[in-house]
């Protein structure tokens, strides 16, 4: 009853200084103003519409002087050129940055299990001088072992700084590349491994003990390199006989010593072979260019610009186009580059030690990249800690939230609100994070909001995929709208064609609808090894390639387009409504008891169902608001009290963000085994793999329908 009267004086005196402040505060921020300079961004135009395509491009300015110096005056067309230029510009500049590992210790955990903690101390640089050194004489030391010129090796290893030093080197002598995601499962592994025919592989201390396994596997595989860990020697007995395994300090001896030359690339050299995460079957290698990576970050200077105190934090995979493309980009403009990972990221983080600081709070960085699965649990953390705090704090918190949210669409600042309440949660991430982009998956409007507001930075949402090189459309850093991924980036087009089976037309009214099509420098040649698919997927028009995206987007007038479907997800109900299964997972993923959630739809039925993995602790609490205090996890994942307050639940969740009644689940199965790529029902990149959970679910989706007749 006082909060509620608190709350009630707070928004009077709250209105009041509003309305008397708000013309002074508008007059000076002028937020009508769009675009730096006071400039609005530029619209892409439209090249043409009729009744089977709506077509708009976004062409690059030579008045850009970024532009005009790096691409049109010193002629930067390779990744090696773009380091070259940046190592000339930004020399003795701090460049790539680790956290240094003091030592690694068992610590008791409050539910009495012992998990493995990290001491950790601060970030030691090198600049780019000494970058270049590095991985120029890495380059020169995978000849010495007998690499050559456009030849493939493999990089199979977590995101450090020796990763992208690697891949430097490796492009310095024309060789190329071939990604893997470190959670890829055996056999994946081993089929990219031996469809590139690679001969030499850089892995990590961590990764190395899993060729043991591997090896009598991979008959090509002939050299080993290992990135060193900052505690513990490496032990290299065991395997296969006749494989050299050496630590990367040794090459870059072996490179130091040579008197070879750089031997440097063309712009239509391949650059990488980057395996996609594989939702739907086996990773496919996309053949990537340095043209297709140079676009790519050509694209990115139209996007934001730098400040000359700006900080990136990198801990995605770098084997993810978002993260390579993205440090690329950033070493290109001088930001350095600090790494971390999702285990010492923050100051909760799973293996930073009791009283420590996180990665986030040392490096204190103003940019990142970021999927929706990392932003969905910061909602729900931030979430679950206010609830904590008990219901008249909720009600505190709501009260700033709602007030921030309307002022942050209009543009505005609310500096009090800040320091009182979001400064706190801001600190998360260091306190200095301002720009952050995301993509690989769709977010949801509700979480975009709420890391806006509570965060304070800019997030935009790009649409972009590995066959694109990450280069497609995103959203401008002055939309505050969600729902959207943004206008085409400069020097890409998008277009839509009609989908006449899904009854998508870009004849549709108000908007065109239909299958996305992106064209540009940035479309990768296509897919390794597979020109079926790449004559399926990839087309040429008029000299530029085009990719088909299967994704079903809406265009409005000014170009920006919003994702509406997939062909893949989409399902008929028997009554005609069209269900897109991952728009209803990603609406249900921000409820605090979904940690994952795999939707299904059948063409004979009229209402679809789902397979929920729930959060063990948000489900705990809910059983014992039920009186369900004696069982364990496992079994409350069956109780069907429990179960049905789940589905009551998650149902008016749907209802409250908009999704339709046929498209909320009817009948739910909680499953208590999380879903890891390690299970093979994700993938790398924790996208869903629908048929496998589809299968290994069967029975389950028939019991949940035979239970609606």
């Amino acid at each position: 009853m006082i909060v509620d009267i608190f709350l009630t004086v707070a928004q009077v005196i709250v209105f009041v200084y509003d309305v008397v402040t708000y013309p002074v505060y508008h007059a000076l921020s002028q937020p009508w103003k769009k675009g730096k300079g006071g400039n609005p961004a530029p619209v892409p135009y439209l090249v043409t519409s009729s009744s089977e395509e709506v077509h708009f491009r976004r062409d690059k300015s030579n008045d850009n002087p970024t532009y005009k110096e790096i691409i049109i005056e010193n002629k930067v067309d390779t990744v090696t050129k773009a380091f070259n230029y940046s190592v000339r510009k930004h020399g003795s500049k701090q460049c790539l940055g680790t956290r240094e590992v003091l030592g690694e210790e068992d610590e008791m955990q409050d539910n009495g299990k012992m998990f493995k903690k990290l001491s950790l101390g601060s970030y030691r640089w090198i600049s780019y001088n000494e970058a270049h050194v590095i991985s120029s004489n890495f380059g020169k030391g995978l000849r010495v072992l007998g690499e050559q010129p456009q030849t493939p090796i493999a990089i199979y290893a977590e995101t450090r700084a020796e990763w992208i030093m690697s891949a430097f080197g490796a492009f310095s002598q024309r060789i190329v590349v071939s990604t893997l995601y470190t959670n890829l499962g055996d056999e994946a592994i081993i089929h990219g491994l031996n469809e590139t025919e690679v001969g030499l592989v850089i892995t990590s201390h961590e990764m190395l003990p899993k060729f043991k396994n591997m090896l009598p596997q991979c008959p090509k595989i002939h050299t080993i390199v290992y990135l060193e860990d900052q505690l513990f020697p490496t032990d290299t007995s065991g395997f296969k006989e006749g494989v050299r395994i050496l630590p990367f300090k040794t090459v870059v001896k072996m490179g130091e010593e040579s008197k070879l030359e750089e031997n440097h690339p063309s712009a239509d050299d391949t650059a990488i072979i980057m395996y996609t995460s594989g939702s739907t079957g086996v990773p496919k290698g996309v053949v990537l260019t340095h043209e297709n990576l140079i676009s790519t970050s050509t694209c990115i200077m139209f996007l934001s610009g730098f400040n000359a105190d700006d900080v990136y934090i990198g801990y995605l995979p770098l084997a993810h186009v978002l993260e390579l493309l993205s440090e690329c980009t950033m070493m290109m403009f001088g930001v350095p580059v600090g790494y971390s990972s999702p285990n010492t990221m923050t100051d909760m983080s799973t293996k930073v030690k009791r009283g420590q600081k996180g990665d986030a709070s040392v490096l204190k960085p103003t940019m990142m990249c970021v999927v929706p699965l990392i932003l969905d649990r910061i909602y729900k953390n931030i979430i679950d800690s206010v609830n904590k705090r008990g219901v008249n704090f909720q009600k505190v918190f709501e009260f700033c939230y709602r007030y921030k949210l309307y002022w942050t669409r209009s543009g505005s600042q609310t500096p009090i609100v800040d320091r009182i309440v979001f400064n706190k949660i801001k600190a998360l991430l260091g306190g200095r994070m301002r720009f952050a982009i995301t993509g690989g998956a769709p977010l949801s409007p509700e979480t975009h909001d709420f890391i806006r507001v509570c965060l304070g930075l800019t997030l935009v949402q790009g649409y972009s995929m590995t066959e694109t090189t990450c280069s497609g459309t995103c959203m401008e850093p002055e939309d505050a709208t969600t729902g959207k991924v943004g206008p085409a980036m400069a020097g890409m087009e998008v277009k839509l064609i009609n989908w006449e089976e899904g009854n998508y037309r870009v004849t549709d009214k108000p908007f065109p609808r239909g299958e996305i099509l992106i064209g540009g420098k940035s479309v990768a040649k296509g897919y390794f090894k597979n020109d079926e698919l790449t004559k399926e997927d990839f087309s040429i028009e008029n000299g530029k390639r085009w990719f088909k995206s299967g994704d079903i987007g809406e265009m409005d007038r000014d170009g920006v387009l919003r994702i509406i479907d997939r062909k893949k997800d989409l399902v008929k109900l028997q009554l005609g409504e069209y269900v897109s299964l991952g728009k209803v997972e990603s609406q249900l993923k921000t409820h605090p008891l979904v940690e994952n959630i795999c939707v299904y739809g059948d063409s004979l039925q009229y209402h679809t169902v789902a397979i929920m993995v729930p959060i063990k602790n948000a489900l705990e609490k809910l059983a014992t608001e039920l009186g369900k205090t004696e069982m364990n996890y496992e079994r409350l994942c069956k109780d069907n009290d429990v179960i049905q307050a789940v589905l009551k639940t998650l149902s008016l969740h749907g209802k409250k963000t908009n999704l339709e009644r046929f498209e909320i689940p009817t009948r739910i199965t909680l499953e208590p085994e999380p879903w890891t790529p390690e299970s093979g029902l994700v993938t790398a990149a924790f996208k869903l793999k629908r048929k496998v959970i589809q299968t290994m679910f069967q029975p389950s989706i028939d019991l949940m329908y035979s239970d609606m007749v």
